[in-house]
């Protein structure tokens, strides 16, 4: 995550990352998903996903959907265009709330009246002087739930994030061994997290996505620990094709899911890690002893 720190220039203004913008058109795009994305937390020989990872790379789809809006500006108004979606030094979460989309939440993602905090976001940059919409007002008043159900305690205050502890840091982001005090903590969730979201009180207003590329497939709501561990490179990239689950490469996604086995309590996952103890991967050989210790301790 060096980039953050390379880049923090262009994050914090637009014009730096293009001299010629005058504008930020700021979209969210709801991905509220039809059920209860916490419900596989319970099934601990399955493997949890967050709910975004759960359909089609959302890249994708929303920035076909920007690049048509840009192509509009472009041609209605002569203006230059650029069009961003987690793909740039864009400060995404302030600009929403500067727009009027919704407000930074205590866990410091978005919230939006209507969407609560199922919102992807991305942005079209333009030449275009265009007086700007009132920024969103802040409702989380003294809730704090989203704070409290963090299962790695990762918010040592309200809207500050440490993402060395966060979940979703550490299965996407994190290229190494997972620290051994945070693996148990993290339960069977195998690909980001959703617990800080899902419990937002804004959420009763959100509708179920209408985006039928969004909604949840079917072999990644609550899939078999076991399966997933034995995927090669090759079966990997099968599976997850077109997700953005591909991203992280098989080595990663395995030690995720292995960091799951360990957490299972199911003696019959044992021989699963055991088989992977020699994987020639050192980091998912790594995970592989650790869940098979784990399991051994359990029984």
């Amino acid at each position: 995550m060096g980039w953050l720190a390379n880049r923090a220039e262009q994050r914090a203004q637009p014009s730096v990352l293009w001299r010629d913008a005058r504008s930020v058109i700021a979209l969210g795009l709801s991905y509220a998903p039809p059920d209860d994305p916490m419900a596989p937390l319970a099934r601990l020989d399955r493997g949890t996903i967050a709910a975004y990872a759960r359909g089609r790379d959302y890249h994708d789809l929303l920035k076909g959907k920007l690049k048509h809006l840009a192509a509009f500006v472009a041609s209605r108004f002569g203006a230059g265009v650029k069009v961003f979606v987690d793909t740039a030094p864009v400060m995404e979460k302030p600009l929403g709330e500067a727009a009027g989309l919704g407000w930074m939440g205590k866990h410091t993602n978005l919230v939006s009246r209507t969407h609560g905090s199922w919102l992807f976001l991305g942005e079209i940059y333009t030449t275009l002087e265009i007086i700007a919409d009132p920024a969103h007002e802040n409702h989380c008043g003294t809730c704090a739930r989203c704070l409290s159900v963090c299962p790695t305690d990762a918010f040592p205050a309200p809207y500050r994030l440490d993402a060395t502890r966060c979940i979703s840091y550490l299965t996407i982001e994190h290229k190494g061994p997972i620290p051994h005090e945070l693996r148990p903590l993290m339960g069977n969730r195998i690909y980001g997290c959703d617990d800080c979201l899902a419990v937002c009180p804004w959420n009763r207003f959100a509708a179920a996505t209408t985006h039928t590329a969004l909604l949840p497939r079917n072999d990644l709501t609550a899939p078999a620990l076991a399966g997933l561990a034995a995927l090669d490179d090759a079966g990997f990239r099968r599976m997850f094709s077109g997700s953005p689950i591909k991203r992280i490469g098989r080595d990663r996604f395995v030690r995720n899911v292995l960091n799951a086995i360990g957490n299972s309590g199911d003696a019959a996952l044992r021989p699963v890690a055991a088989g992977l103890t020699g994987d020639p991967n050192p980091m998912v050989a790594e995970a592989a002893r650790w869940a098979k210790a784990r399991l051994a301790t359990a029984e």
